[in-house]
């Protein structure tokens, strides 16, 4: 497994559309702030096949400091949640059970290492 980076998305996307690369990073860049600032609205956002991104408002709760032992009030918060969508539910398994089956490391995470 490994981790790919906006960089990395940026020259992958650049690559198959034929872009300039800075283009393409601006495109992602300015694509992932509006995305936080309509999750920040409180928005809902819904990608077909991909997933859905939510807010939801967590309560507040009693938590314990793991050093001390002591209990502390946590308080309300809004956190972002995720729902993958049918299609990325699908190819990840797919792509799952295909990575268990066999030990060679083809796919396209390993490229560009």
């Amino acid at each position: 497994m490994a981790t790919i980076t906006k960089r990395e998305l940026a020259e992958a996307i650049s690559q198959k559309l034929g872009s300039p690369q800075i283009i393409t990073k601006q495109t992602i860049q300015l694509f992932l702030e509006l995305c936080t600032e309509e999750l920040a609205k409180g928005n809902r956002l819904e990608f077909r096949d991909f997933g859905i991104l939510t807010t939801v408002e967590r309560g507040p709760r009693i938590g314990r400091n793991p050093k001390t032992g002591t209990t502390v009030d946590v308080p309300p918060k809004r956190v972002v949640r995720f729902k993958s969508g049918r299609l990325l539910k699908e190819k990840v398994q797919d792509d799952s059970s295909q990575d268990a089956s066999t030990d060679t490391n083809s796919d396209i995470s390993t490229q560009g290492q």
